[in-house]
């Protein structure tokens, strides 16, 4: 009968440490993604940009919310998909990383991401849940700062 009840102990005590163990990450939301998309948009409304894909990503790299606005050429949504997705797994603005490839850091050209201007992490608690990326506005400083309009939709939340 001991032996049973010091494996039953032992049993829980193992379960309980490795339930402490278990990483607590967050991930954006479709509402919350819609809410950052639609920041970014008065942004372009208020800056006259001519058009503009934005998309939003979960900390994954994986697309939540797209949205093209009129007047924007169709790859600017695929480009806007990769500027955030590499902002999301970089945990880093994508304007970061271009400069550190032009810098001389080619390498990072071979891991399959775009290294444009245009892609911002967002941060909730301090923790990245996600990105958006902004392709096809007026220019390059035009997508960062609509990027950047989007990502503060959710800020000190």
């Amino acid at each position: 009968m001991k032996p049973i009840i010091f494996l039953s102990f032992l049993t829980i005590a193992l379960s309980e440490m490795t339930a402490a163990q278990v990483i607590n990450s967050k991930n954006i939301s479709l509402e919350t993604a819609k809410k950052v998309v639609a920041e970014a948009v008065k942004y372009a409304i208020a800056n006259n940009a001519p058009g503009a894909a934005i998309a939003v990503v979960d900390a994954g790299g994986n697309l939540v919310y797209l949205e093209r606005l009129d007047n924007t050429f169709p790859a600017a949504a695929e480009v806007a998909i990769k500027k955030a997705n590499t902002a999301a797994t970089f945990k880093a603005p994508s304007s970061k990383l271009e400069n550190a490839v032009n810098g001389g850091r080619q390498a990072l050209i071979t891991v399959g991401h775009t290294f444009l201007q245009g892609g911002i992490p967002v941060m909730y608690e301090g923790q990245v849940i996600g990105a958006i990326g902004v392709s096809g506005s007026l220019s390059a400083q035009q997508d960062e700062d609509m990027a950047n309009a989007g990502a503060k939709a959710i800020a000190g939340r």
